[in-house]
Protein backbone atom coordinates (compact mmCIF):
# COMPACT_ATOMS: atom_id res chain seq x y z
CA UNK A 1 0.00 0.00 0.00
CA UNK A 2 1.26 3.47 -0.85
CA UNK A 3 1.98 5.44 2.31
CA UNK A 4 2.35 9.21 2.60
CA UNK A 5 5.18 10.97 4.31
CA UNK A 6 3.48 13.57 6.47
CA UNK A 7 3.22 15.03 9.94
CA UNK A 8 0.92 12.24 11.12
CA UNK A 9 3.71 9.73 10.36
CA UNK A 10 6.18 11.76 12.39
CA UNK A 11 3.89 11.92 15.41
CA UNK A 12 3.13 8.21 15.19
CA UNK A 13 6.84 7.34 15.29
CA UNK A 14 7.35 9.18 18.60
CA UNK A 15 6.53 7.79 22.04
CA UNK A 16 4.65 4.77 20.74
CA UNK A 17 2.36 3.45 23.44
CA UNK A 18 1.30 -0.11 22.75
CA UNK A 19 -1.37 0.13 25.45
CA UNK A 20 -3.41 2.67 23.51
CA UNK A 21 -6.68 1.10 22.44
CA UNK A 22 -8.80 2.15 19.47
CA UNK A 23 -12.30 1.37 18.27
CA UNK A 24 -12.79 1.34 14.51
CA UNK A 25 -16.41 1.16 13.43
CA UNK A 26 -16.84 -0.15 9.93
CA UNK A 27 -13.39 -1.72 10.15
CA UNK A 28 -14.44 -4.68 8.01
CA UNK A 29 -15.43 -2.26 5.29
CA UNK A 30 -13.33 -0.41 2.80
CA UNK A 31 -11.59 2.64 4.27
CA UNK A 32 -11.95 1.16 7.74
CA UNK A 33 -9.91 -1.91 6.77
CA UNK A 34 -7.06 0.35 5.67
CA UNK A 35 -7.26 2.46 8.84
CA UNK A 36 -7.11 -0.71 10.95
CA UNK A 37 -3.90 -1.76 9.20
CA UNK A 38 -2.36 1.66 9.74
CA UNK A 39 -3.13 1.47 13.46
CA UNK A 40 -1.86 -2.07 13.87
CA UNK A 41 1.38 -1.11 12.12
CA UNK A 42 1.88 1.47 14.88
CA UNK A 43 1.29 -1.10 17.63
CA UNK A 44 -2.13 0.13 18.69
CA UNK A 45 -4.64 -2.32 20.10
CA UNK A 46 -7.63 -2.32 17.74
CA UNK A 47 -11.22 -3.43 18.21
CA UNK A 48 -13.41 -3.47 15.11
CA UNK A 49 -17.18 -3.08 15.40
CA UNK A 50 -18.93 -4.04 12.17
CA UNK A 51 -22.25 -5.69 11.31
CA UNK A 52 -20.75 -7.13 8.07
CA UNK A 53 -23.67 -5.76 6.04
CA UNK A 54 -21.29 -4.20 3.55
CA UNK A 55 -17.90 -5.35 4.78
CA UNK A 56 -16.23 -8.74 4.98
CA UNK A 57 -14.68 -10.70 7.80
CA UNK A 58 -11.63 -11.38 5.64
CA UNK A 59 -10.92 -7.64 5.52
CA UNK A 60 -10.09 -7.63 9.24
CA UNK A 61 -6.51 -8.68 10.15
CA UNK A 62 -6.14 -11.39 12.79
CA UNK A 63 -4.33 -8.93 15.06
CA UNK A 64 -7.52 -6.90 15.47
CA UNK A 65 -10.49 -8.05 17.55
CA UNK A 66 -13.69 -8.20 15.49
CA UNK A 67 -17.01 -7.68 17.22
CA UNK A 68 -19.95 -8.32 14.92
CA UNK A 69 -22.62 -5.85 15.89
CA UNK A 70 -24.59 -2.76 14.96
CA UNK A 71 -23.80 0.79 16.06
CA UNK A 72 -27.58 1.25 16.38
CA UNK A 73 -27.50 -1.21 19.29
CA UNK A 74 -26.76 1.29 22.03
CA UNK A 75 -26.58 -1.38 24.74
CA UNK A 76 -23.83 -3.18 22.82
CA UNK A 77 -22.00 0.09 22.19
CA UNK A 78 -22.12 1.02 25.88
CA UNK A 79 -20.84 -2.42 26.92
CA UNK A 80 -17.92 -2.23 24.50
CA UNK A 81 -16.83 1.17 25.76
CA UNK A 82 -17.13 0.05 29.39
CA UNK A 83 -15.15 -3.11 28.72
CA UNK A 84 -12.31 -1.65 26.68
CA UNK A 85 -11.86 1.97 27.79
CA UNK A 86 -11.01 3.20 24.30
CA UNK A 87 -8.54 6.03 23.90
CA UNK A 88 -9.50 6.86 20.31
CA UNK A 89 -12.63 6.19 18.29
CA UNK A 90 -12.52 6.07 14.49
CA UNK A 91 -16.07 6.16 13.22
CA UNK A 92 -16.23 4.95 9.62
CA UNK A 93 -19.37 2.81 9.74
CA UNK A 94 -22.05 4.18 7.41
CA UNK A 95 -24.35 3.24 4.59
CA UNK A 96 -22.75 5.64 2.15
CA UNK A 97 -25.09 5.61 -0.85
CA UNK A 98 -25.84 9.24 -1.62
CA UNK A 99 -28.19 8.63 -4.53
CA UNK A 100 -30.08 5.85 -2.81
CA UNK A 101 -30.45 7.83 0.42
CA UNK A 102 -33.40 9.77 -1.05
CA UNK A 103 -35.37 6.53 -1.09
CA UNK A 104 -34.27 5.05 2.26
CA UNK A 105 -34.58 8.05 4.56
CA UNK A 106 -35.45 6.20 7.75
CA UNK A 107 -32.75 3.59 7.19
CA UNK A 108 -30.24 6.34 6.32
CA UNK A 109 -30.90 8.40 9.44
CA UNK A 110 -31.02 5.39 11.77
CA UNK A 111 -27.67 4.09 10.56
CA UNK A 112 -25.80 7.28 9.71
CA UNK A 113 -27.13 9.67 12.38
CA UNK A 114 -28.69 7.80 15.31
CA UNK A 115 -25.95 5.15 15.30
CA UNK A 116 -23.36 7.93 15.38
CA UNK A 117 -25.09 9.56 18.35
CA UNK A 118 -24.84 6.25 20.23
CA UNK A 119 -21.07 6.34 19.74
CA UNK A 120 -20.79 10.01 20.72
CA UNK A 121 -22.76 9.39 23.91
CA UNK A 122 -20.47 6.50 24.85
CA UNK A 123 -17.36 8.51 23.97
CA UNK A 124 -18.44 11.31 26.31
CA UNK A 125 -19.40 8.93 29.12
CA UNK A 126 -16.10 7.04 28.91
CA UNK A 127 -13.71 9.98 28.43
CA UNK A 128 -12.46 9.14 24.95
CA UNK A 129 -9.45 11.28 24.08
CA UNK A 130 -10.33 11.84 20.41
CA UNK A 131 -13.28 10.99 18.17
CA UNK A 132 -12.33 10.78 14.48
CA UNK A 133 -15.28 10.95 12.10
CA UNK A 134 -15.36 10.38 8.37
CA UNK A 135 -17.99 12.71 6.98
CA UNK A 136 -18.35 13.43 3.25
CA UNK A 137 -18.20 16.22 0.69
CA UNK A 138 -21.91 15.45 0.28
CA UNK A 139 -22.43 18.06 3.01
CA UNK A 140 -21.53 20.83 0.53
CA UNK A 141 -24.21 20.20 -2.08
CA UNK A 142 -23.88 21.63 -5.58
CA UNK A 143 -22.29 24.68 -7.22
CA UNK A 144 -19.60 25.30 -4.60
CA UNK A 145 -16.35 24.60 -6.45
CA UNK A 146 -13.79 23.92 -5.33
CA UNK A 147 -15.41 22.88 -2.07
CA UNK A 148 -13.73 24.54 0.92
CA UNK A 149 -14.21 23.99 4.62
CA UNK A 150 -15.23 27.63 5.20
CA UNK A 151 -18.24 27.31 2.89
CA UNK A 152 -21.76 27.01 4.28
CA UNK A 153 -22.87 23.37 3.86
CA UNK A 154 -25.96 22.91 1.69
CA UNK A 155 -26.48 19.14 1.36
CA UNK A 156 -28.86 17.99 -1.35
CA UNK A 157 -29.48 14.40 -0.28
CA UNK A 158 -30.41 12.59 2.92
CA UNK A 159 -26.94 11.09 3.26
CA UNK A 160 -25.29 14.52 3.26
CA UNK A 161 -27.85 15.80 5.76
CA UNK A 162 -27.07 12.92 8.12
CA UNK A 163 -23.33 13.48 7.85
CA UNK A 164 -23.72 17.18 8.55
CA UNK A 165 -25.88 16.38 11.56
CA UNK A 166 -23.10 14.24 13.05
CA UNK A 167 -20.56 17.00 12.41
CA UNK A 168 -22.74 19.48 14.27
CA UNK A 169 -23.34 17.05 17.12
CA UNK A 170 -19.60 16.58 17.55
CA UNK A 171 -19.12 20.33 17.71
CA UNK A 172 -21.85 20.60 20.36
CA UNK A 173 -20.40 17.69 22.34
CA UNK A 174 -16.98 19.34 22.33
CA UNK A 175 -18.40 22.63 23.58
CA UNK A 176 -20.63 20.97 26.19
CA UNK A 177 -18.51 18.04 27.36
CA UNK A 178 -14.98 18.64 26.08
CA UNK A 179 -14.97 15.74 23.61
CA UNK A 180 -12.14 16.36 21.15
CA UNK A 181 -12.77 15.38 17.54
CA UNK A 182 -11.31 15.44 14.06
CA UNK A 183 -13.64 15.44 11.05
CA UNK A 184 -12.64 14.40 7.54
CA UNK A 185 -14.67 14.96 4.39
CA UNK A 186 -13.26 12.39 1.94
CA UNK A 187 -14.56 12.01 -1.59
CA UNK A 188 -14.77 9.24 -4.17
CA UNK A 189 -12.21 7.03 -2.46
CA UNK A 190 -11.31 3.73 -4.13
CA UNK A 191 -8.89 0.86 -3.67
CA UNK A 192 -8.44 -2.61 -2.22
CA UNK A 193 -11.06 -4.08 0.15
CA UNK A 194 -13.83 -2.08 -1.51
CA UNK A 195 -17.16 -3.87 -1.83
CA UNK A 196 -17.25 -3.98 -5.60
CA UNK A 197 -20.53 -5.87 -5.47
CA UNK A 198 -22.46 -2.89 -4.14
CA UNK A 199 -24.50 -1.70 -7.12
CA UNK A 200 -25.52 1.63 -5.57
CA UNK A 201 -22.20 3.28 -4.70
CA UNK A 202 -18.49 3.48 -5.60
CA UNK A 203 -18.44 3.79 -9.37
CA UNK A 204 -14.93 2.38 -9.84
CA UNK A 205 -15.85 -0.81 -8.02
CA UNK A 206 -19.09 -1.02 -10.00
CA UNK A 207 -17.20 -0.65 -13.29
CA UNK A 208 -14.60 -3.31 -12.41
CA UNK A 209 -17.30 -5.70 -11.24
CA UNK A 210 -19.30 -5.19 -14.41
CA UNK A 211 -16.24 -5.87 -16.56
CA UNK A 212 -15.46 -9.10 -14.70
CA UNK A 213 -19.06 -10.22 -15.25
CA UNK A 214 -18.88 -9.43 -18.97
CA UNK A 215 -21.45 -6.67 -18.68
CA UNK A 216 -21.46 -3.17 -20.19
CA UNK A 217 -20.54 -0.27 -17.95
CA UNK A 218 -23.63 1.64 -16.84
CA UNK A 219 -23.44 5.44 -16.69
CA UNK A 220 -26.24 7.73 -15.57
CA UNK A 221 -26.67 10.67 -17.95
CA UNK A 222 -24.06 11.58 -20.54
CA UNK A 223 -20.99 10.83 -18.41
CA UNK A 224 -19.73 14.41 -18.29
CA UNK A 225 -20.29 14.65 -14.53
CA UNK A 226 -16.93 14.83 -12.76
CA UNK A 227 -15.32 13.75 -9.51
CA UNK A 228 -11.80 13.72 -8.05
CA UNK A 229 -11.24 9.99 -7.53
CA UNK A 230 -8.96 9.37 -4.54
CA UNK A 231 -6.77 6.34 -3.89
CA UNK A 232 -7.30 5.08 -0.35
CA UNK A 233 -3.71 4.69 0.89
CA UNK A 234 -2.80 8.31 1.64
CA UNK A 235 -6.33 9.03 2.89
CA UNK A 236 -6.31 6.19 5.43
CA UNK A 237 -2.85 7.09 6.73
CA UNK A 238 -3.84 10.68 7.50
CA UNK A 239 -7.11 9.60 9.16
CA UNK A 240 -5.28 7.07 11.34
CA UNK A 241 -2.66 9.59 12.43
CA UNK A 242 -4.96 12.53 13.11
CA UNK A 243 -5.49 12.15 16.90
CA UNK A 244 -1.72 12.54 17.41
CA UNK A 245 -1.61 15.90 15.60
CA UNK A 246 -2.49 18.68 18.04
CA UNK A 247 -3.25 21.17 15.28
CA UNK A 248 -5.97 18.88 13.92
CA UNK A 249 -8.10 18.84 17.05
CA UNK A 250 -11.66 20.05 16.68
CA UNK A 251 -11.27 20.91 13.01
CA UNK A 252 -12.78 19.80 9.71
CA UNK A 253 -10.65 18.75 6.72
CA UNK A 254 -11.36 17.90 3.12
CA UNK A 255 -9.20 14.98 2.06
CA UNK A 256 -8.60 13.27 -1.27
CA UNK A 257 -7.26 13.82 -4.75
CA UNK A 258 -7.06 17.22 -6.42
CA UNK A 259 -7.65 16.34 -10.08
CA UNK A 260 -11.26 15.85 -11.26
CA UNK A 261 -12.08 13.37 -14.01
CA UNK A 262 -15.31 12.91 -15.95
CA UNK A 263 -17.11 9.59 -15.60
CA UNK A 264 -16.51 9.01 -19.32
CA UNK A 265 -12.76 9.46 -18.79
CA UNK A 266 -12.92 7.17 -15.79
CA UNK A 267 -14.69 4.43 -17.77
CA UNK A 268 -11.94 4.50 -20.39
CA UNK A 269 -9.20 4.40 -17.73
CA UNK A 270 -10.83 1.47 -15.91
CA UNK A 271 -11.15 -0.41 -19.19
CA UNK A 272 -7.44 0.06 -19.85
CA UNK A 273 -6.28 -1.33 -16.51
CA UNK A 274 -8.74 -4.24 -16.80
CA UNK A 275 -7.51 -5.00 -20.31
CA UNK A 276 -10.78 -4.49 -22.18
CA UNK A 277 -12.45 -2.01 -24.48
CA UNK A 278 -15.55 -1.31 -22.39
CA UNK A 279 -19.04 -1.15 -23.81
CA UNK A 280 -21.07 1.63 -22.22
CA UNK A 281 -24.80 1.65 -21.53
CA UNK A 282 -25.96 5.23 -20.93
CA UNK A 283 -28.96 5.34 -18.60
CA UNK A 284 -31.37 8.22 -17.94
CA UNK A 285 -29.77 10.90 -15.77
CA UNK A 286 -30.51 10.73 -12.06
CA UNK A 287 -30.73 13.56 -9.55
CA UNK A 288 -27.11 14.08 -8.47
CA UNK A 289 -24.49 16.78 -8.06
CA UNK A 290 -22.85 17.09 -11.49
CA UNK A 291 -19.38 18.27 -10.46
CA UNK A 292 -17.67 17.76 -7.12
CA UNK A 293 -14.07 18.35 -6.11
CA UNK A 294 -12.43 19.93 -3.10
CA UNK A 295 -9.70 22.29 -2.04
CA UNK A 296 -7.15 20.55 0.21
CA UNK A 297 -5.10 23.48 1.46
CA UNK A 298 -6.02 22.93 5.11
CA UNK A 299 -5.19 19.23 5.28
CA UNK A 300 -1.83 19.83 3.57
CA UNK A 301 -1.05 22.70 5.94
CA UNK A 302 -1.84 20.55 8.99
CA UNK A 303 -0.53 17.13 7.96
CA UNK A 304 1.97 17.91 5.24
CA UNK A 305 1.96 16.86 1.60
CA UNK A 306 0.87 13.26 1.19
CA UNK A 307 2.42 11.16 -1.54
CA UNK A 308 0.51 11.74 -4.76
CA UNK A 309 -1.02 8.62 -6.30
CA UNK A 310 -2.18 9.21 -9.86
CA UNK A 311 -5.50 7.83 -11.04
CA UNK A 312 -3.68 5.46 -13.39
CA UNK A 313 -1.45 4.08 -10.61
CA UNK A 314 -4.31 3.75 -8.15
CA UNK A 315 -6.50 1.96 -10.68
CA UNK A 316 -3.66 -0.45 -11.46
CA UNK A 317 -3.38 -1.37 -7.77
CA UNK A 318 -7.11 -1.85 -7.38
CA UNK A 319 -7.47 -3.79 -10.64
CA UNK A 320 -4.84 -6.35 -9.57
CA UNK A 321 -6.70 -6.85 -6.29
CA UNK A 322 -10.13 -7.06 -7.97
CA UNK A 323 -8.97 -9.57 -10.60
CA UNK A 324 -7.41 -11.72 -7.89
CA UNK A 325 -10.61 -11.80 -5.82
CA UNK A 326 -13.09 -11.98 -8.69
CA UNK A 327 -16.54 -10.54 -9.24
CA UNK A 328 -19.05 -10.17 -6.46
CA UNK A 329 -22.82 -10.30 -6.71
CA UNK A 330 -25.40 -8.71 -4.45
CA UNK A 331 -29.08 -9.02 -3.89
CA UNK A 332 -31.00 -5.77 -4.50
CA UNK A 333 -31.40 -3.50 -1.50
CA UNK A 334 -34.60 -4.69 0.14
CA UNK A 335 -35.45 -1.71 2.31
CA UNK A 336 -36.86 0.86 -0.11
CA UNK A 337 -39.19 3.29 1.64
CA UNK A 338 -40.04 5.56 -1.30
CA UNK A 339 -39.98 4.44 -4.92
CA UNK A 340 -41.23 7.61 -6.59
CA UNK A 341 -38.66 9.13 -8.99
CA UNK A 342 -36.26 6.24 -8.48
CA UNK A 343 -33.90 5.66 -11.44
CA UNK A 344 -35.60 3.17 -13.80
CA UNK A 345 -32.65 0.76 -13.67
CA UNK A 346 -32.94 0.54 -9.89
CA UNK A 347 -36.70 0.19 -10.02
CA UNK A 348 -36.37 -2.66 -12.51
CA UNK A 349 -34.22 -4.55 -10.03
CA UNK A 350 -36.80 -4.05 -7.30
CA UNK A 351 -40.08 -4.36 -9.21
CA UNK A 352 -40.74 -7.84 -7.86
CA UNK A 353 -39.68 -6.90 -4.33
CA UNK A 354 -42.41 -5.47 -2.06
CA UNK A 355 -41.52 -2.57 0.22
CA UNK A 356 -40.87 -4.28 3.59
CA UNK A 357 -42.24 -3.24 6.94
CA UNK A 358 -39.18 -4.38 8.90
CA UNK A 359 -35.76 -2.85 8.25
CA UNK A 360 -33.39 -5.34 6.64
CA UNK A 361 -29.79 -5.14 5.53
CA UNK A 362 -28.59 -5.86 2.00
CA UNK A 363 -26.76 -9.17 1.72
CA UNK A 364 -23.52 -9.72 -0.13
CA UNK A 365 -22.09 -12.91 -1.57
CA UNK A 366 -18.63 -13.65 -2.93
CA UNK A 367 -18.85 -16.30 -5.66
CA UNK A 368 -15.27 -17.35 -4.98
CA UNK A 369 -16.09 -18.37 -1.41
CA UNK A 370 -19.58 -19.88 -1.65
Amino acid sequence: MVRPRNEAEKFFSINRNSHMKCLVTGGAGFIGAHVVRELLAKQFQVVVLDDLSGGFRDNVPDAAELVRGDICDHDLVDRLFAQHGFDYVYHLAAYAAEGLSHFIKRYNYNNNLIGSVNLINAAVNHDVKSFVFTSSIAVYGANQLPMREDMIPQPEDSYGIAKLGVEQELKCSHEMFGLDYVIFRPHNVYGEYQNIGDRYRNVIGIFMNQIMQGKPLTIFGDGTQSRAFSYVGPVAAVIAGSPEVDAARNRVFNIGADQPWSVNELAKAVGQVMGVEPQIDYLPARNEVLHAYSDHSLVKECFGQAEDVSLEDGLEIMAKWALKHGARVTKPFANIEIDRNMPPSWRAQLKATPIPVVDTLPTFENPSTV
